[in-house]
């Protein structure tokens, strides 16, 4: 091989800058729109995990509240309490002993931030995670002459976010109507 040939294979075979600054720029290129997909991916994931909860506690507190007012006796008002909306609801219950029928009293009310119930002759029971607060929760009572009492329920939830993060951000409102069974 002569010189010539020589330096015109290793002229071939090597990286000038030029193309060493596009493939960087190219390389850079792609790892951004990777990268910013997976940021992307991960900021959805945690905003529909707050959803999640959100909706589940929600949920969850609402279930148990139609199920103890469908299936209570009355709903105990020692003052006129119930003529406007309120935060807390009191039911009479009749429990089945051995040695025969009492009478016992539920209490749905908030305590702090978070939705709880309370038996009577127990201590209060929390329906609502840590990572959720209540933020409105109101109890109408609808009576009637012709047919059993009946409870509005209006419900709301947020996702706990110190930090107001938009992708943590979630609220769920719940309304429900129950009317007490007759016995």
């Amino acid at each position: 091989m002569t010189k010539k040939n020589l330096k015109s294979k290793q002229k071939h075979s090597s990286f000038t800058l030029m193309e060493m600054l596009v493939y960087l720029g190219i390389l850079a290129i792609v790892f951004l729109i990777i990268s910013s997909f997976l940021l992307w991916a991960v900021r959805s994931n945690k905003k529909a995990m707050a959803m999640r909860e959100t909706l589940e506690n929600a949920k969850r507190a609402m279930e148990i509240m139609i199920y103890e007012i469908r299936e209570a006796k009355s709903v105990y008002t020692p003052t006129s309490v119930f003529s406007t909306s309120s935060g807390q609801i009191s039911l009479e219950t009749e429990k089945y002993l051995p040695d025969g029928e009492t009478t016992s009293f539920i209490d749905f009310y908030l305590c702090e931030d978070r939705l709880c119930l309370k038996r009577e002759n127990s201590d209060p029971i929390a329906l609502t995670s840590e990572n959720v607060e209540v933020k409105n929760l109101e109890f109408n009572l609808i009576a009637t002459t012709s047919t059993p009492p009946s409870i509005k329920i209006n419900l709301k939830v947020d996702y706990k976010n110190p930090k107001n993060r938009p992708e943590l951000f979630a609220s769920v409102t719940l309304n429900s109507t129950i009317s007490l069974r007759s016995y």
